[in-house]
């Protein structure tokens, strides 16, 4: 008795034997190969984004640093800019204060020449010098000319000389004079004064007392005795002497001419 295949396996023998299922097989081949490959592409382009987004993850990171740090630089160079301002600020004060005190100072320079040049006459005479002592103008008389030896009683001399002073004194406004008297080292031996204090104070009192006759105005005036621990010169020889026995009129400072001494804080 005969064997028959099945119809399914007899259908399917041809089909291969006309080749169309090998080409759909090739074709099924070629699109796993294609497909593999694009996988393969795909894995690599992952790991290539993988490492480079582990490399911008460190450019980041160091991106942040170094923005930190510059925040850190730009609060610092803000803050020296601060300072600078305020450096700049104080250093513009400073200057305008000392531009004010040299129209000042030019000022009194001013005034100072304008009553040497009344005093002129008198220091081309020789009968006074003018001299600048810790900032004040002293003009300067030779006690040997005003007063006799020991004495504090004014000369015929003595009173021209003062005389002519006390006429340049009044016209000088809105100042304070203080006579002083010196005296060399040499002991008083006068009844009339216990020590050269005496002397040099009562000398300094006549002159003043004689500006007032003459009409300089007493308010403007005032008397000291320094005896001889003031010396002009050293007493060591009769010339010095000579210089040390003197009468001072001192052209006092006035309130604008003195120094600012709000910054000590004094109450």
């Amino acid at each position: 008795m005969k064997k028959f295949l099945p119809f399914t396996f007899l259908c399917l023998v041809p089909l291969i034997g006309c080749g169309i299922a090998e080409e759909e097989h090739n074709a099924a081949l070629q699109k796993i190969e294609k497909l593999t490959s694009d996988l393969n592409a795909s894995n690599s382009a992952n790991t290539k984004l993988s490492t480079d987004i582990e490399t911008l993850r460190a450019e980041n990171a160091t991106l942040k640093n170094r923005l930190e740090e510059l925040g850190e630089n730009v609060q610092k160079l803000l803050g020296e800019k601060g300072l600078l301002a305020d450096d700049l600020a104080a250093t513009k004060e400073r200057e305008a204060r000392l531009r004010n005190e040299q129209k000042a100072q030019k000022e009194r320079l001013d005034k100072y020449r304008k009553v040497i040049e009344k005093f002129q006459k008198l220091v081309s005479s020789g009968k006074l010098k003018i001299r600048i002592v810790r900032g004040r103008m002293v003009v300067e008389m030779d006690s040997n000319i005003l007063f006799p030896t020991g004495k504090a009683t004014l000369s015929d001399v003595g009173k021209v000389a003062l005389g002519e002073l006390s006429s340049i004194l009044k016209t000088i406004d809105a100042r304070d004079f203080q006579v002083a008297g010196h005296t060399d080292n040499v002991p008083i031996k006068s009844k009339g004064f216990a020590s050269n204090w005496e002397l040099s104070t009562q000398r300094a009192v006549t002159v003043v007392k004689f500006f007032q006759e003459q009409g300089v105005n007493p308010k403007n005036l005032s008397a000291a005795g320094y005896a001889e621990y003031m010396p002009a010169a050293p007493n060591t020889n009769e010339d010095g002497k000579s210089q040390n026995r003197r009468i001072e009129i001192v052209l006092m400072p006035n309130l604008d001419e003195l120094p600012d001494l709000s910054g000590l804080g004094m109450n």
